[in-house]
């Protein structure tokens, strides 16, 4: 995943995360729900979150150059 996210701008990032908060919210339903399956995936879900943030404060410090 982390490879991945190198590889993309700052627009596409902030896509990202938009999407990641929208499935880690989906996930918190589930889980209020018991339909959950792999309770794991909340813990990948705030992990890709905490990674997204990290490349965006990056870039935000001119620390990493976004891809163009």
């Amino acid at each position: 995943m982390s490879d991945d996210l190198k590889k993309l701008n700052e627009k596409q990032l902030r896509s990202k995360l938009k999407d990641s908060k929208e499935i880690l919210q989906n996930f918190r339903f589930q889980k209020v729900l018991q339909q959950l399956e792999n309770p794991f995936q909340i813990r990948k879900a705030k992990k890709d979150i905490a990674r997204i943030k990290t490349m965006l404060r990056e870039i935000e410090l001119d620390i990493r150059k976004a891809a163009k």
